[in-house]
């Protein structure tokens, strides 16, 4: 059995870590899920603008998992943040996915073009019809995300967010843990960039942990954290699961967070132009 943390918030328990799907496609998107659902992942976090529904869904119906032992994440495209396109985008995720219900909704981004109390008035319906049980936002700021919160009937659970030692978002994740909501980080390795610095490659030595669960472990030590790193290889997923077996102190954790618009830039620009590639 693997050991797990949670969160929890408005009656939502989240496992702390779980698999995000951004660029895992086809055959690579349905092993990937796969093999995280056998080695213990019980979370997992995809998007309609990923493309990658149809393949997530095929690979939790093939799997020896129950269905409400899974919590499932998907995201509604700004494009489709209209009362009746938020209605209808969503069923239609979940006939890609292939399940009943997800488990969170969020808007992927906010839309300018669309009241987000549209949006929510049209959440708040998915969830009395049973096909939502949470739900929540993406890349919002504060006062976009305040807004939301006044607009919803529903309890908005999290703001997924991009997490890093280099992007620490102090005052989005205080807001977070007043308000009794939990932040979702992605991109928690800073696309690979934290993994070279010199102190997470120390402390990694000195734990005798990969430099990628050294960066991990900052980020769910914050409380009300939950992180959804991307991986493809079975090494590399169970790896990211082994996170709790030691804690880093309070001094290492600030050591590690090194506030960066260049370096978080840098890792935002570097997964802007992976995908042109």
């Amino acid at each position: 059995m693997v050991e797990m943390e949670y969160v929890e918030a408005y009656g939502a328990r989240v496992p702390k870590v779980g698999l995000g799907t951004w660029q895992l496609t086809g055959e690579e998107c349905y092993e990937t899920v796969s093999t995280a659902l056998d080695v213990g992942y019980r979370h997992i976090d995809t998007a309609q603008l990923y493309d990658n529904e149809t393949e997530v869904g095929r690979a939790i119906a093939d799997a020896d998992v129950d269905r409400e032992d899974l919590f499932l994440t998907t995201k509604v495209s700004p494009r489709n943040a209209g009362y009746d396109d938020v209605i209808r985008s969503t069923k239609e995720s979940l006939e890609r996915l292939d399940t009943p219900y997800v488990d969170l909704l969020l808007l992927h981004w906010p839309n300018p073009l669309v009241s987000v109390g549209e949006t929510m008035r049209a959440m708040d319906r998915l969830v009395e019809q049973g096909l939502v049980y949470n739900i929540g936002v993406s890349n919002f700021p504060k006062v976009f995300l305040e807004r939301a919160r006044e607009a919803a009937e529903t309890p908005i659970v999290t703001n997924q967010v991009q997490f890093h030692p280099y992007k620490p978002q102090r005052r989005m994740l205080g807001y977070c843990q007043r308000e009794e909501m939990f932040l979702t980080g992605y991109s928690p390795l800073a696309r690979g960039t934290a993994l070279e610095d010199d102190d997470v490659q120390r402390l990694a030595e000195a734990y005798d942990k990969t430099p990628a669960q050294i960066v991990l472990r900052w980020a769910i030590q914050h409380r009300d954290v939950v992180v959804i790193p991307k991986a493809s290889g079975e090494a590399h997923l169970r790896e990211n699961l082994e996170l709790f077996d030691f804690k880093l102190t309070r001094s290492e954790v600030e050591e590690l967070t090194k506030s960066s618009l260049l370096r978080s830039g840098k890792a935002m620009l570097d997964g802007m132009l992976s995908e042109l590639r």
